[in-house]
């Protein structure tokens, strides 16, 4: 039985200065993801805001808007079966340092702010920042 699932990802500036993009495609389709979109993008400050809205009443959101509005970003939806689950696998603990070898943060990952990429938490975070980035 196929659960075929989308999820966004996103390649932050960071890694995007290091010209991380392609060993990062690379490493989602080795894993068993189609990258069904994705596009390149320079984000103001204020749309920023608007993404992590979820994270306005946290300590740390502002440096987080002006981290992801500082230079490119590459977004893509990627889809599997379990994509969103796989995909946080995949990407590993917030703090590179805390996680697992072989995962995206662990191997290019500067610190918990330049832990470049991010990834959808739920199936309806999914769909709401996909809509944020791929409004058809």
């Amino acid at each position: 039985m196929s659960n075929i699932e989308r999820t966004l990802s996103i390649i932050k500036p960071d890694a995007v200065e290091r010209n991380l993009e392609d060993d990062i495609k690379k490493i989602f389709i080795d894993n068993g993801f189609k990258i069904s979109k994705l596009k390149k993008v320079k984000l103001e400050k204020s749309e920023a805001e608007k993404f992590y809205k979820v994270h306005e009443t946290k300590p740390f959101y502002n440096d987080l808007c002006l981290y992801l509005s500082s230079g490119p970003i590459v977004v893509m939806i990627i889809e599997k079966d379990n994509a969103v689950l796989d995909n946080r696998e995949l990407m590993g603990a917030t703090n590179p340092k805390e996680a697992k070898d072989g995962t995206l943060r662990k191997k290019f990952g500067i610190s918990i702010d330049k832990n470049s990429v991010h990834g959808s938490d739920s199936i309806e975070n999914a769909k709401i920042e996909i809509d944020f980035f791929f409004k058809d």
